[in-house]
């Protein structure tokens, strides 16, 4: 692929010092804001319907119009990067975020929030889809673990602190307030852009084509889990999941044809980018199974609080603060198929220990739990990704950030509908939900185990030379 190059030659190797704190505090502040968002729009789900009138079930579309957003169009935006530059990508996805969270303030129903949520779901792609690219050419080589350490580290921050932000903004003002907050936030770190980096820029064109396929393989698809997790038709959800399959295989074969796919599966033959990508999926698919059933098997089978389970589950992400930066720094020196493959073990074994609990825990007996599991997430999330990103050619960076995203979301969003299957077996055998919630933590330590021996499998993958 050919490749023009805008960087300035001193800048080949990540920014000076100074610049690249300034750059790191935008990327920190963007990434910050669209982990808080969705904390904070499912905590205000109640509010906002209970003020724009509508059923709980037209609200959820508040969360799931900016998910579906997001993940349609991450692959499209990543394509973009690589074409017009990572810094204008997310200077502009960045700008459209702010203006959409203004507009979530300012809506009066739910078709305009809705509405809104969308045009924000395209500007938290825009962002999303480049961040780590960015990040690659922010730092130096040699630093590049410790950056995504950093990354981690505010993501944790801001998962940790998402609940209670929004419970303290609630408490004084109303549900607007908390889209009305990115505004200011999202300002200052425009006015920091400045410090970004440029990128090379590819010479190929947007694959207009490919971009709708994959918005309707991965749109379809999306759907389906959500169909199934709603428990919508049988028949309805096999349709759609058949469509997504059909649409999927022409977009397949269409990006072995192209020089520069939007999907990358020329990435994919390099087998430790494969193999990362694999590793991601089947962790969040754990990670996912895990927080979503806690919640229930706390609340309904245990009889906790809702203050109580919020406590509960606040370990995990307080230990990833801790040990993700650690684990940034010893991925620039310690291969990531061993670090992943101890951290994921970990997850699996917390996890396995939570479904084991007593029926009656004590605080600490739930808490070292969470805090395994927390731990062994954190010693996978920064090394994996610094080797999913490293194993892409620069030039492909944009490729490698959004498949980096892409699978998080797609094993999020299979996590969360194997939740739902796990409850409605458990409820066609005439078991509780406790019984449910038990499945669907068990199954996510499956997943974490299976995730820790593909990590382990890249300790014999060589990763090509770039």
């Amino acid at each position: 692929m050919d490749v023009t190059t805008e960087r300035p030659p001193e800048a080949s190797d990540g920014l000076p010092p100074a610049a690249r704190r300034r750059a790191m505090v935008t990327v920190a502040l963007s990434v910050t804001m669209a982990v808080l968002d969705i904390s904070l729009a499912n905590i205000a789900l109640p509010a906002i319907a209970a003020d724009l009138h509508s059923s709980p079930a037209e609200a959820v579309w508040v969360i799931n119009a900016y998910q579906l957003t997001v993940t349609v169009l991450l692959l499209p935006m990543s394509s973009l990067g690589d074409i017009y530059g990572y810094r204008r990508v997310y200077k502009v996805g960045l700008a459209l975020f702010v203006l959409a969270s203004l507009c979530c303030a300012l809506s009066s129903s739910l078709p305009m929030l809705t509405a809104a949520r969308v045009l924000q779901g395209m500007g938290a792609a825009g962002i999303m889809s480049v961040n780590t690219a960015l990040v690659r050419f922010i730092f130096p080589r040699a630093m590049l673990g410790r950056a995504l350490g950093i990354n981690a580290f505010v993501v944790a921050v801001s998962s940790a602190a998402g609940p209670s932000i929004a419970a303290g903004i609630l408490s004084i003002a109303p549900w607007p307030a908390l889209f009305a907050i990115n505004v200011p936030i999202g300002i200052v770190a425009l006015l920091l852009t400045g410090a970004l980096p440029r990128t090379p820029h590819a010479r190929h064109k947007f694959d207009v084509a490919s971009g709708i396929l994959n918005g309707a393989t991965f749109g379809l698809f999306i759907a389906a889990l959500d169909g199934f997790a709603h428990g919508e038709g049988v028949v309805y959800v096999l349709a759609e999941l058949a469509v997504s399959i059909a649409i999927g295989i022409v977009f397949v074969r269409r990006q072995f044809r192209l020089s520069a796919p939007m999907l990358p599966v020329d990435l994919f033959r390099i087998p430790i980018f494969s193999l990362s990508v694999a590793t991601s999926v089947c962790c969040y698919i754990a990670q996912s199974l895990g927080f979503i059933a806690l919640p229930f098997l706390f609340q309904v089978a245990g009889g906790m609080s809702q203050i109580d389970t919020g406590l509960l589950i606040t370990p995990w992400p307080l230990i990833v603060v801790v040990v993700a930066p650690i684990a940034g720094r010893l991925s620039d020196k310690v291969s990531a198929g061993l670090l992943g493959g101890v951290g994921l073990a970990g997850l699996a074994a917390g996890l396995l220990l939570l479904a084991w609990l007593p029926a009656h825990p004590s605080g600490w007996n739930v808490a070292w739990r969470m805090m395994l599991c927390g731990a062994g997430f954190g010693l996978f999330q920064a090394p994996n990704n610094r080797q999913l990103l490293g194993a892409a050619p620069r030039e492909r960076s944009g490729a490698g950030s959004g498949m980096l995203a892409t699978s998080r979301l797609l094993g999020q969003t299979t996590g969360g509908a194997l939740v739902a299957v796990s409850f409605g077996l458990s409820e066609a055998a005439g078991g509780t939900v406790g019984q449910g919630a038990i499945a669907s933590i068990s199954a996510g330590a499956v997943f974490a185990a299976v995730a820790a021996v593909v990590s382990v499998s890249r300790l014999t993958s060589r990763v090509r030379a770039r």
